[in-house]
């Protein structure tokens, strides 16, 4: 699913109206009419409640006015509380007031907040108020009476409908503009509002319809639009499938540097995941000391022990070995467990400097790499980054709340400016290209955050790319997947005590779910 920013919807508005002549009124009908619509649907009983329209003088408001027209003409108790005086609302907002209380609708005014606290106990009253008071063009801090109004709103604990997007909410960053209406339905309109996909945004939209509002499709096709919300048919039909005169040499072979004192785990979590999502042979390259823990922890993959620069420890002296059993691997995944010493960090930079293999690179691996990130730019093939908050700030020389702020500006800066793939992973991840385009993911829950998760989605990753799909769709599938398999136990099982082995068991059945292969 696309998703845009304020700007780019009210860009697309604009050619609608301007170069098109699809009058802004009727943009507005198709608005006000398709949330009437939703609003049937999610409150099959509307006809029983009252509403409460409460609009602004903008056209967030005119779009509250048709909801509230459409409400009336069948049979609805509506009533229209103005955040203004009636002369101040203009344009296609003004028509439609007019032509509400042509039919007998009745408009409150409510220019200040006297006017509100003597309205208030009537809303109180209502079984749903529509929000229809700041649309996407907000853009300063809502104080004085719309601050009191949406207070006073959320107070109330009747279910409210969000027009377009929660009036106080940045439709672009998701960030609340001094304070912002929680709503249980959010009808936005012509697409999806980055900042009602993405936190905080996310938790104050409820539930999401888009509102065909008859915006061209040629207009939709020619916009620049680089965002994209991952969803199942993104990969129907995505995975190539299985001839049967196949072999475990077609699937690729995925060679993972992994592993330290402590940390074995890491490196057989990660070699599993590859497995599971059909890598025909896995070798994980541990130190030799390890090598006996890994011969007993994992079975179906081949373990490779490398030279050690101190005991249990990779470093440069491990930098030959490596080199010579590459010949016949289809991808490098480096980093799960291997610690972050100096020794270890040099190894990394050499590899990503000598190896002719995609690369992906997390964890430990990352923070060699935040050492000096120019080492990026003279790798030989496509690197994916698999980043937490913490290790993206590590990269950035920034703050993890700096990045938690602006996830998707961070994860696109860094990999136009350093060629990489980054997936920022956390709640909603982000999922960057070098050419700029943005992919988040809606899949995954808070009963996911526990140790090793990443190290599987590594293993995922890396096991598609090992099979020659593309970086790019190895890592959505991956973290899509990933994620509904979370959603899946949680749903099963509650979000306490989900382990990253057992998204490994549930990711055949999750692939045949959603590839069907």
């Amino acid at each position: 699913m696309d998703i845009v920013t304020a700007e780019q919807m009210q860009q697309l508005d604009r050619q609608t109206i301007q170069d098109i002549g699809i009058p802004g009124v009727v943009l507005m009908e198709h608005a006000g009419r398709g949330t009437f619509e939703q609003i049937r649907r999610y409150f099959p009983d509307v006809s029983a409640r009252r509403v409460a329209v409460v609009a602004g003088k903008g056209n967030n408001g005119g779009d509250g006015v048709v909801i509230a027209r459409y409400l009336l003409n069948h049979h609805t108790a509506v009533k229209v509380f103005l955040l203004a005086q009636a002369d101040r609302v203009s344009g296609d907002a003004a028509l439609n007031l007019r032509a509400f209380q042509r039919m007998g609708g009745i408009v409150q005014e409510i220019p200040d907040e006297r006017a509100w606290q003597e309205a208030l106990p009537e809303i109180k009253s209502a079984g749903l108020i529509v929000d229809a008071i700041f649309g996407t063009g907000l853009q300063a801090t809502i104080t004085g009476l719309a601050a009191q109004v949406i207070e006073d709103i959320n107070k109330s604990g009747i279910p409210v409908v969000a027009v377009d997007v929660p009036s106080g909410l940045d439709a672009t960053s998701g960030q609340v503009q001094g304070c912002a209406i929680r709503a249980q339905l959010t009808c936005t309109y012509g697409l999806a509002k980055r900042g009602l996909v993405i936190y905080p945004g996310l938790l104050l939209a409820g539930k999401l319809e888009i509102i065909d509002i008859g915006i061209p499709a040629a207009l939709i096709r020619g916009a620049t639009l680089r965002e994209h919300l991952l969803e199942d048919a993104d990969f129907y039909g995505k995975l190539p499938a299985r001839a049967p005169d196949t072999h475990k040499g077609t699937y690729g072979h995925a060679f993972i540097i992994a592993g330290s004192p402590g940390k074995t785990g890491a490196a057989a979590l990660a070699a599993q995941a590859a497995l599971r999502v059909g890598a025909g042979l896995v070798t994980i390259g541990v130190p030799e000391q390890l090598n006996p823990i890994l011969e007993i922890k994992v079975t179906e993959a081949m373990t490779e022990p490398l030279p050690e620069s101190e005991k249990g420890y990779l470093g440069s002296t491990s930098l030959q070995r490596i080199l010579e059993v590459m010949p016949g691997k289809t991808v490098m995944a480096i980093g799960p467990g291997i610690s972050d010493r100096a020794e270890t960090a040099q190894l990394v930079h050499a590899l990503i400097e000598s190896v002719e293999l995609p690369l992906v690179i997390d964890a430990d691996g990352l923070n060699a790499v935040a050492r000096n990130p120019e080492v990026l730019k003279k790798a030989k093939a496509a690197v994916v980054l698999t980043p937490h908050p913490g290790e993206m700030a590590r990269l950035m020389n920034t703050t993890t709340r700096d990045v938690q702020a602006d996830r998707i500006g961070i994860a696109r800066t860094f990999s136009s400016a350093y060629g990489a793939l980054v997936v920022l992973k956390g709640a909603r991840t982000v999922i960057a290209e070098p050419g700029g385009h943005i992919f988040i993911n809606p899949t995954g829950n808070p009963g996911m955050a526990s140790g090793g998760m990443g190290d599987v989605l590594t293993g995922m990753i890396a096991g598609f790319m090992a099979q020659g799909i593309n970086p790019l769709l190895s890592a959505q599938c991956a973290v899509y997947v990933h994620g509904r398999i979370g959603d899946a136990l949680a749903a099963q099982r509650g979000n306490r005590g989900i382990i990253a082995s057992d998204i490994i068991d549930n990711i055949p059945a999750a692939l045949q779910q959603f590839t069907g292969s």
